[in-house]
């Protein structure tokens, strides 16, 4: 499957709308992609930095168990080639933040996006912009998550992330010179439920104007948290 520069270029976190042109198909990618500003993040309260201690030891490689309405999904997340990006991931997911989420982007065989939006497709409030990790030698294989950002931004994520389908290299860091080659960053990979991620890929998806691409029956997160 051949997928165009363009979704790389425009793969967005929650303050840019994505919109796909008509003509899209599978077999060539999305086509064309235009990017627009939807608003400004809100802060929540409190920081990762001041994140409260949840009981669990501090480890390099915690756990977490996603909940979705179509199975469970347990992600190793990798807290010592990524530790910024983790620590700011279970700072959402231990303030309940990705409760009742969905995943508001789905391009079958390539990305699904969440983190960033209710049922209601009304913005979770986020904090603090991270320093982007994607030259932690970390790839966008298949079954790996990774961080959303704005895509003429480097260090401009906060809660959302996506789960890579298949093996996306063009996500993966190439330079530092431009934001477009600075890639995306991966921090933890799926160690069990990847048959939830084929039956994201496989979901119908419909036209939207405000994402491009939404799964046509919502798929719903609805919890994430530590289990080690």
């Amino acid at each position: 499957m051949r997928h165009t520069a363009r979704w790389w270029r425009h793969l967005g976190l929650l303050s840019i709308v994505l919109i796909a042109t008509a003509g899209c198909n599978k077999g060539d990618g999305p086509g064309g992609v235009t990017a627009s500003v939807a608003g400004a993040s809100t802060d929540v309260s409190g920081s990762p930095a001041a994140q409260e201690s949840t009981g669990h030891e501090e480890s390099h490689r915690p756990v977490v168990k996603m909940e979705t309405t179509l199975g469970a999904i347990t992600i190793e997340l990798d807290a010592e080639r990524a530790p910024i990006t983790v620590k700011n991931f279970l700072w959402y997911a231990n303030n309940g933040s990705y409760q009742q989420t969905i995943f508001h982007q789905l391009v079958p065989g390539y990305v699904a996006i969440g983190g960033g939006y209710d049922q209601q497709l009304a913005e979770r409030p986020t904090h603090i912009e991270i320093r982007n990790e994607a030259a932690n030698g970390l790839k966008n294989k298949r079954g790996t998550i990774s961080m959303a950002r704005r895509p003429n931004v480097v260090d401009s994520s906060t809660s959302q992330f996506f789960f890579n389908l298949a093996d996306n290299s063009q996500l993966d860091q190439k330079g530092r010179n431009t934001a477009e080659e600075f890639g995306y960053c991966v921090f933890g990979k799926v160690i069990d439920g990847m048959e939830v991620l084929d039956r994201m890929s496989a979901a119908p998806v419909t036209k939207s104007e405000k994402f491009g691409s939404t799964p046509a029956t919502p798929i719903v997160v609805k919890s994430v948290s530590r289990v080690r």
